[in-house]
């Protein structure tokens, strides 16, 4: 639901009111910095996990040549001691992967609530252009990010069922997972993306859905860039200007403005 809303304080009405300006340079180094975190989070950091089965290798080897000094061949079994070898190697491998994973997930996250705090400092600022009032301010802040969709739609700012919207739905149900584990977050991926879940076993065989939890989230590094794809897109999708005679927003951001109108009547 939404209401319409004038700018009551403009003094020529017959021109149209500008509601949001985003500034191209303005953009243009948002959409750089977000490419640079992505770019500096895989080159620095997710770089560092590229040789694992090698790692891994070499572990099992350490491992062999820390053994070797009790190594007592008429009372050991040399298979033995190759197959401890073996699962060390395996233990290492499985380790790193875990690591590897979780440092993915933490530049997703770290991308997600770069965009959504931008996003909102932007909505802010334009805001505050024809709107003074700490109420508006603060809803926008304690938004969920279902009003935040409802406000850009509204306001003429993004479509309804934009693709970005709709790949940074799933980010944020991945970042809730990723940061608090089992709640209703999980269970959105469950029933609507699935592909952000380790569905299947060590054996190939599908898991039943009630022993998926938390520790079955894995991001890919195709999904990473189809995250980063979603903000870049997103940012250069909003048009330049909104203009006109009015707008419309959602009642929750109306209930606010006439707070604050209540309050500057005063």
């Amino acid at each position: 639901m939404s209401t319409a809303i004038e700018d009551h304080d403009s003094k020529d009405k017959r021109r149209p009111i500008t509601f949001f300006d985003i500034w191209d340079p303005w953009r243009n180094s948002i959409i750089e910095q977000h490419r640079f975190y992505v770019e500096q989070g895989k080159n620095k950091l997710l770089s560092q996990f590229n040789n694992i089965e090698k790692e891994a290798h070499e572990a099992a080897e350490r491992w062999l040549e820390r053994g070797s000094e009790y190594f007592d061949p008429d009372r050991d079994d040399p298979g033995s001691f190759e197959e401890d070898a073996y699962h060390e190697g395996v233990e290492y491998h499985r380790l790193l992967s875990e690591l590897r994973d979780q440092t993915r997930l933490s530049i997703v996250a770290g991308m997600y609530h770069s965009w959504d705090k931008e996003l909102r400092r932007w909505l802010v600022t334009e805001i505050q252009h024809w709107h003074s009032g700490s109420n508006v301010r603060d809803a926008v802040w304690k938004a969920t990010f279902e009003d935040i969709v409802e406000l850009l739609v509204s306001c003429g700012l993004a479509e309804s069922g934009a693709g970005p919207l709709q790949k940074l739905s799933a980010c944020r149900y991945v970042v809730n997972v990723y940061k608090h584990g089992e709640g209703s977050s999980l269970e959105k991926l469950k029933a609507f993306h699935p592909e952000y879940l380790r569905v299947l076993s060590a054996d190939g065989s599908a898991l039943d859905a009630s022993w998926i939890d938390h520790t079955n989230l894995l991001v890919t590094d195709q999904q990473l860039e189809d995250f980063y794809g979603a903000v870049v897109e997103f940012w250069s999708m909003i048009p330049n200007r909104v203009s006109s005679d009015t707008l419309n927003v959602p009642l929750w951001f109306a209930k606010a403005r006439e707070k604050d109108l209540k309050l500057q009547e005063r």
